[in-house]
């Protein structure tokens, strides 16, 4: 029975292990595609044609950076996914526009 306790207790720490690190793993990629889009908003001038999105866009990637420092990176990938909406809307309004 101890034995069977053991190998339980083996299983559910690697499994917290594996677990954990692929939310760092993925927050990480959705930062650096974050930070590529934000870039690219920046790039095309989007302070100035699209204000809110650009904002708003800046804002939740400054929230997921704090967050990941912070290793809550489930909550940092959530702020990551938000900016890449509001820069690809962002983007998308200066599309329109030209």
């Amino acid at each position: 029975m101890n034995r069977m306790i053991g190998k339980f207790l083996v299983f559910f720490v690697l499994f917290s292990f594996v677990f954990s690190g692929c939310h760092y793993f993925s927050a990480n990629n959705e930062i650096a595609s974050a930070e590529k889009l934000f870039s690219d908003l920046r790039w095309k001038e989007g302070e100035k044609l699209v204000p809110y999105e650009y904002c708003s866009a800046e804002k939740f990637l400054e929230i997921s950076n704090k967050e990941f420092n912070s290793n809550d990176f489930k909550t940092s990938e959530r702020f990551a996914k938000r900016s890449i909406s509001a820069s690809k809307a962002g983007l998308a309004e200066i599309q329109k526009k030209k």
